[in-house]
């Protein structure tokens, strides 16, 4: 990083900017309120808003409305380079609910999969017009509320935090003159290399069309860094999952140097639960080969990458203890709706890989069929599928939430980070909320659901209200 000085310097001296940011279309960013909760003194209600990632946004020239992008190329005039293209092209407002299909009410934030030609989005919690929130979690908790029921298979509702800076990276890049408020800097620790702009630069060089993928393509480098899947679902399948790599921060490396594709320890078909589990320790389930627990700790992992015979690439790019040190450091909140042109979504909610047994441990994820999820499908079928998050909250242990609670008094699909609510609770010998848990291997809580709600099996351990 530059020291101030010279960064003042430079800013004197510069002819040409990078990464600008247009005035065509006002950029204003829908308020989602969100809570602090601490043990002895309740919940605050903090102002906070959400921004469009900047991969989304339309991309034109400075000076008039010429593409700088269009379908999955670039324009060669506009962008030779990846320091030029970024002097040549700005990220413009969003019209949030118009064109993307987003929308808030309160402490609600709705993505729609299907307006008009986009598809999908995500989105990243602000604590100013330019700075994402940052959430510390270490020995927190945090939950929030979700309404998955009109997503089908195919479908990925999530909620994670990446290590992306609190600027969207301005500060770091001289070339970044949009940052947090047009939604730069993210990364995730599968590396992604269809990022348009990554460090302030276009992602130019060598970069490749999706053959099957009309609005994506793949550049030289990926943006890197650890993610916490607190919650990828759909209304057949949950996944709770820690990726680490081998970098703190986000990071621009070559191709995947920086993380690889198996650097996660997945729990499945319900997230983990662990203050809620300590309260009804009858939420504990087995999987075939890996014990049953209330957290995810490294024994679970090891274990679980035996059962399933997978590398423990997890434990050998740090682990735990990578991602404690990056929920200590400080996270971003994204939340996103989304298809998979990689793998249909399999990986999710159906038997996957699809070339093993269904009967073998890891293989079964979900009741969908494996010729569910082709993106062509999924959009044409189902494109008023939707998400909806809510009730967000996060604060000290057990501050945020009343085990079996649910609606805007508690959370009804919240995630953990050292001790939160994942999901709904039971009340043995009674009815059972939405989202809650009514069934499965083992289960020997209520079994019959509030009005208007039935249960429904999910996989053979795990059935669930809604």
């Amino acid at each position: 990083m530059f020291p101030a000085t010279t960064l003042l310097a430079f800013s004197l001296i510069a002819v040409a900017y990078g990464q600008q940011t247009g005035t065509l279309t006002a950029e204003t960013h829908p308020q989602l309120t969100s809570q602090q909760c601490t043990a002895s003194g309740g919940c605050t209600t903090l102002s906070t808003s959400v921004v469009l990632d900047s991969n989304w946004r339309w991309l034109h020239d400075t000076t008039g409305y010429t593409n700088c992008y269009t379908g999955n190329t670039w324009d060669a005039t506009l962008c030779p380079d990846p320091v030029t293209c970024a002097q040549n092209c700005a990220l413009d407002g969003a019209d949030y609910a118009g064109t993307y299909g987003i929308s808030t009410s309160g402490d609600a934030l709705t993505l729609n999969f299907v307006t008009g030609s986009n598809v999908g989005s995500r989105v990243y919690l602000l604590d100013t017009d330019t700075s994402y929130h940052i959430f510390k979690l270490k020995n927190q908790e945090f939950t929030f509320d979700i309404d998955m029921s009109n997503l089908p298979c195919g479908l990925n509702g999530a909620l994670y935090m990446t290590e992306m800076d609190a600027d969207g990276g301005m500060a770091k890049y001289a070339n970044n003159k949009a940052g947090a408020k047009y939604g730069t800097g993210y990364c995730d620790s599968q590396c992604p290399q269809d990022i348009k702009f990554i460090n302030g630069e276009a992602n130019i060089l060598d970069w490749t069309p999706d053959s099957n993928d009309a609005n994506a393509g793949t550049g030289e480098y990926g943006t890197c860094c650890n993610e916490m899947d607190i919650w990828e679902a759909n209304s057949m399948a949950a996944a709770f999952t820690p990726h680490v790599c081998t970098v703190q921060g986000q990071t621009r490396c070559s191709g995947t140097d920086c993380g690889d594709g198996d650097e996660r320890c997945t729990y499945r078909n319900p997230p983990p639960v662990r203050a809620e589990r300590e309260r009804n320790p009858e939420l504990a389930r087995e999987c075939p080969g890996v014990p049953a627990v209330n957290a995810i700790s490294d024994a679970f992992c090891n274990a679980q990458k035996i059962a399933f015979g997978d590398t423990n690439s997890f434990e050998n790019l740090g682990g735990l203890g990578a991602m404690d040190t990056a929920l200590a450091t400080g996270m971003v909140l994204s939340m996103s709706v989304w298809d998979d042109y990689a793998a249909n979504m399999l990986w999710l909610d159906s038997d996957y890989p699809t070339n093993k047994s269904a009967s073998l441990p890891g293989v079964s994820r979900g009741p969908c069929a494996i010729t569910s999820g082709v993106p062509t499908d999924v959009e044409s079928q189902s494109p008023g599928a939707s998400v909806t998050f809510s009730n967000i909250k996060f604060g000290d242990i057990g501050s945020t939430f009343s085990a079996g609670s649910s609606g805007s008094g508690g959370s009804t699909g919240g995630g953990s980070t050292g001790g939160g609510s994942t999901g709904g609770g039971s009340t043995s010998g009674g009815t059972v909320p939405q989202w809650g848990q009514c069934g499965g291997t083992g289960w020997t809580g209520a079994t019959t659901c509030v009005s208007p709600y039935t249960c429904h099996v999910l996989n053979p351990y795990y059935s669930q209200c809604y």
